[in-house]
């Protein structure tokens, strides 16, 4: 198992945020193709199979490894950046949509958090990006991450990116959150994750939050996202693909006069 490299980052902007890692020299970071934002002189971009933390292991280690990440919908490579040089260096990644990004140190953290898929952005060599099996058939029908979730290991920093503002609760032991499931982010493995029928005919059928809620129980941290990027991409969608049908017919014909979609 390769030690975790300990980094230093800074995270910069506020809706649109990037985090700037500090490279000791022949100090790396991991990340997700695309991340990558900029970096200085001396530091090296190779391309790797899976997260790193097998690449001395023989080829069926890496090759497991890579194939974890494809169950998660991940790429089956990563970037590794290397500071070859003898002064510190700094790369910098970026979030993908509007959002936060969030540092997570897992030794702080008991070693291992779960979350959603396609939450990771980067972090330190030798952290594990793995899967997370929900054991329970009800969890992972309904709730909204599926049988998968990512599963993140080691005592180094890792960092995950979320939709709009991020909410951190640390729950007491049996203490209970009820969450949509689209606006999990993340959670220490020791909560429970569960999920609960909402109940009632009105709010099952006419309440526009779904059936089930997530249900996490402490103790443990859950890290809560407020714009999940799926419900974003609903809500353009039916705004680029649908006429307005809420507003009535003569204030609709109206308004899309005035937002010039009168032809």
């Amino acid at each position: 198992m390769i030690k975790n490299h300990e980094i230093d980052y800074r995270i910069f902007g506020e809706e649109m945020q990037c985090v700037e890692i500090e490279l000791d020299p022949n100090e790396t970071v991991v990340a997700e193709p695309g991340s990558f934002m900029m970096m200085e002189d001396d530091i090296k971009m190779e391309t790797i199979f899976g997260d790193g933390s097998q690449q001395q292991g023989g080829i069926m280690n890496k090759l497991f490894s890579a194939g974890k990440r494809m169950l998660v919908g991940e790429s089956l490579f990563m970037t590794a950046y290397t500071n070859l040089g003898s002064q510190k260096r700094k790369a910098t990644f970026a979030s993908p949509y509007p959002g936060k990004i969030v540092p997570m140190d897992l030794q702080k953290l008991g070693n291992k958090i779960i979350c959603q898929k396609d939450a990771f952005l980067c972090a330190a060599k030798g952290v594990s990006v793995g899967i997370e099996f929900q054991k329970k058939l009800g969890t992972g029908l309904f709730g909204g991450e599926g049988f998968i979730m990512e599963k993140l290991e080691g005592d180094g920093f890792a960092f995950v990116h979320a939709g709009g503002h991020i909410i951190q609760k640390d729950l007491r032991a049996y203490e209970r959150l009820r969450i949509d499931t689209g606006c999990i982010v993340a959670f220490t493995h020791d909560v429970d994750y569960d999920i609960e029928f909402v109940g009632g005919i009105k709010n099952t059928f006419f309440g526009g939050e779904g059936i089930f809620f997530a249900s996490l129980k402490g103790p443990g941290t859950v890290w809560l996202q407020s714009l999940p990027i799926s419900r974003l991409a609903g809500r353009i969608l039916q705004y680029g693909t649908y006429k307005r049908r809420e507003e009535g017919s003569i204030l609709g014909g109206i308004g899309n006069l005035f937002d010039g979609d009168g032809a």
